[in-house]
């Protein structure tokens, strides 16, 4: 009975080539979406899970409470030591110590190589990998890193660095300093981790990369870079840690820092999703997109729905010689299901197909290496196993039982009418449904898409515009001076200034301080920034009261912003002129400007307290101001000049607005996505309309044959069906447009700073659906509205 099922079905799968083609092509589009959210979601929810304790691995965090709550993935190096010496929680707890982006030179035969690692070096203590389970292909697990002096690295690193040479016992040089010994080849990272270090390094020698991190007193200072691991014993509950966790700070902190400071326990699981502590996937980006997979496929089973009841008459009387000839009700049933089947398989295989093609775009998007590989991915093949089930009875159940209803004497007299093939409603329903969808995520792409132009167009208080950010690889001042002074002489540079960082950059410095002598320090922090006097010119920052520093080497004054004065209870940036500011505890200097303010963060963060000075020894940048129009000659000479300074090193820059634009990669990110899945939502939405418009040309023939013989026009007929369809899209934007405002209200409350929800955008959603909605049952309408109505009239 099964193989004659598939056989009718495949017969009527050929015979009515554009019905199928049109549900194959919809039910695909739906399909391969979901697959593309299923590999991206499941990828994203596998990060760090391999970890065979997984479990019981957490990471030690840092909270401060104070002006607000402040939360960093990082905590001060001394911690995982006390952690380690003051509780018994722990069975391994281990230290590291990252530095992204480093030099590093290696000697292979007579080639001096060197290579810019993004990941950088990360100072590690051997417990790092009794903790985590990334193995050892090479060396000895009971001594490496114990050491100084040694280095172990990845075998993608190792084939990078030494290609077939065997790479134990080579050496390789770190930022033209200091040289390690290879003890040790890791397997390769997996893709599927957040820990993405491949060079580590023994943690005996942090104290010559920087003396104060690796002190034990460095408890007043969180570099970003610094993190502690600890493996929980089986039996200790992290209730319990995290309830002993206030005692460090009453053990290694003074005054009101006791209750400042504060560390807490964060589950390996957690660290990929929480957003507080630098999380890379907050999940309810992933559950909007599983709303969004679901929402396609339901539309896409909508459209069968509607394109396999508009052709319910024409099978009318093929179902009532069956039911003469004695097939029951369920056996008819059983055969449209058959035939659904047949076509949810067919687009299972397309859809397959188009996202194979469309991974190495979501790849590189997410800057990431998913593969697909069906028939060795288990939870996929399940996934879509079940897709397939749930699809083929999601879209044939309704119209197998309206045809499987059909009284046989009726089918075979042509005397059916649109009650007994279903209501009209029901269509309608499911039309408006998809439309309300397809205008949901429309209005979704449109506010996504104007709070990223918001971001990039609005006034930063700093002129971000050609400004070229060239790094400085030591502090040597007679080499910066240099660099300085060459490059003030090229034609086409405008102004320039040594400095640490931007106005606005990812990579920031907070401190307390204190303000003209109080008793303690204020209850927020300043973010400093170290810049020579150039620094207001080149970014065109602007005084509103005081004056600009002096040519200085160290800090000898300060420069404020506006939020400073204002934290301080102000009235006016004259009264701080001539205060003496303390800052980080050590270092104290009159203010002698107040600076308009300016963001120094993304968007999403409050302008902070700002504090400028001068420091020969840290500064990190130099920022170029250039005439774009002279930026072909321009640029090679800024590399020029830049190896003659800086020989030993890889020559690097990057455009002030590209690197602020990296503040919304994310959100660039998930506007693609939108993108591209409100574009299949508003093709299957179009599929859908052209299976109703479809069934009322059937329905409707004989009707527009009448009128036609009466007189009507063509476009007194295509009225009929534009009423009908713009009734449905109002009433669809009616119900889209309130969900999808509230929806981009939450959207938004992510910003400090964002634009508004005017009527602009719906109004350019609703009109983009008209014009969407035209087109797809233009085609159809006028073909109906042509037709002879002789013909028409004739029809049975």
């Amino acid at each position: 009975m099964l193989i004659n099922y598939i056989k009718i079905g495949w017969r009527n799968f050929t015979r009515h080539r554009s019905f199928a083609a049109i549900n194959v092509v919809g039910l695909a589009s739906g399909i391969a979406c979901c697959i593309l959210i299923f590999t991206l979601i499941s990828f994203h929810l596998s990060f760090d899970t391999f970890h065979t304790r997984k479990d019981r691995i957490y990471r030690l965090v840092t909270q401060w409470h104070d002006d607000g709550i402040g939360y960093s993935p990082a905590v001060p190096q001394p911690l995982g030591k006390a952690f380690r010496e003051d509780f018994d929680f722990a069975e391994k707890t281990a230290r590291i110590v990252d530095y992204q982006n480093i030099l590093i030179s290696v000697k292979n035969g007579g080639e001096l190589k060197k290579f810019s690692e993004r990941w950088g070096i990360a100072y590690t203590e051997p417990a790092y990998f009794d903790i985590f389970d990334f193995p050892l292909l090479k060396g000895d697990r009971a001594t490496m890193l114990k050491e100084p002096g040694t280095a172990l690295v990845t075998e993608k690193l190792a084939k990078k660095y030494f290609g077939d040479k065997n790479p134990m016992n080579q050496v390789i040089r770190v930022d033209n300093r200091f040289d390690y010994k290879i003890t040790g080849v890791l397997r390769d990272i997996p893709e599927n981790t957040d820990l993405r270090q491949e060079i580590y390094l023994s943690y005996i020698n942090l104290k010559d990369w920087n003396p104060w991190i690796a002190g034990n007193d460095s408890w007043g200072g969180v570099y970003s870079g610094c993190k502690a691991y600890a493996l929980l014993k089986p039996n200790v509950n992290s209730k319990k840690v995290a309830a002993a966790m206030p005692l460090i700070s009453k053990k290694y902190f003074k005054g009101r820092d006791q209750k400042i400071w504060r560390f807490a326990l964060q589950p390996v699981a957690d660290m990929h999703f929480n957003p507080d502590y630098d999380g890379y996937a907050d999940t309810k980006y992933l559950w909007a997109l599983f709303f969004i997979g679901v929402f396609l496929i339901v539309t896409a089973s909508v459209n069968f729905i509607n394109l396999a009841t508009a052709q319910a008459l024409n099978r009318s009387r093929e179902v009532g010689i069956r039911k003469v000839l004695g097939s029951l009700q369920s056996q008819v049933f059983w055969q449209f299901i058959a035939e659904t089947a047949i076509i949810t398989a067919s687009a299972i295989v397309l859809a397959v197909a188009i996202s194979a093609v469309g991974l190495p775009w979501l790849n590189n998007l997410f800057e990431s290496e998913m593969s697909l590989h069906l028939f060795s991915n288990g939870p996929l093949l399940a996934f879509l196993v079940l897709l397939g089930v749930v699809v083929t009875f999601l879209s044939g159940s309704y119209p197998g039982l309206v045809l499987a209803r059909f009284q046989p004497v009726l089918a075979l007299k042509s005397k059916l009418s649109q009650r007994h093939i279903g209501g009209f409603s029901l269509r309608r329903i499911l039309v408006v449904a998809q439309f309300s969808i397809s205008q949901m995520m429309i209005i979704g792409t449109l506010v996504i898409a104007g709070q990223i132009r918001y971001s990039r167009t609005s006034d930063l208080g700093f002129n971000k515009d050609a400004v070229v950010m060239l790094p400085l690889p030591d502090n040597d001042k007679v080499k910066m001076t240099a660099l300085r002074s060459r490059l003030q002489e090229l034609p086409g540079v405008q102004n320039l200034s040594l400095c640490w960082q931007a106005p606005a950059a990812s990579s920031n410095n907070t401190t307390g301080l204190i303000y003209e002598n109080r008793a303690e320090e204020e209850h927020w922090s300043v973010n400093t920034k170290n810049a020579d006097d150039q620094y207001l010119k080149t970014f065109g920052l602007t005084l509103v009261a005081g004056r600009n520093l002096y040519p200085a080497d160290t800090a000898r004054e300060f420069l404020v912003n506006e939020t400073f004065v204002k934290k301080l209870g102000l009235k006016s940036p004259k009264e701080v002129i001539g205060k003496l500011l303390t800052v980080n505890r050590t270092v104290k200097a009159p203010i002698v400007g107040v600076v308009k303010d300016f963001y120094n963060y993304s968007f999403r963060s409050e302008i902070s307290a700002v504090c400028i000075s001068s420091d020969w020894g840290n500064y990190g940048n130099c920022a170029v101001k250039i005439d774009m129009r002279s930026a072909k000659t321009t640029l090679p000479a800024f590399q020029k000049i830049w190896n003659e300074t800086y020989p030993d090193y890889l020559y690097e820059y990057q455009f002030l607005d590209d690197s602020i634009a990296g503040f919304y990669r994310m959100d660039n990110i998930m506007l693609k996505l939108t993108q591209a899945f409100a574009g299949i939502a508003v093709l299957i939405g179009s599929l859908g309309l052209y299976g109703l418009i479809s069934f009322m040309a059937v329905r409707k023939t004989k009707e527009i044959g009448l009128r036609k013989v009466l007189g009507a026009t063509i476009p007194g007929i295509l009225w009929i069906f534009g009423k009908e369809f713009s009734r449905l899209l109002v009433i669809a934007f009616l119900i889209a447009a309130p969900l999808a405002w509230w929806a981009m209200r939450k959207y938004l409350e992510e910003f400090q700073y964002k634009m508004g929800i005017g009527p602009g955008i719906f109004l350019l959603a609703i009109g983009g659906t008209f014009a969407i909605a035209a087109v797809t049952i233009g085609y159809r309408s006028i073909k109906a509205a042509l037709a002879n109505p002789v013909k028409s009239l004739r029809t049975e």
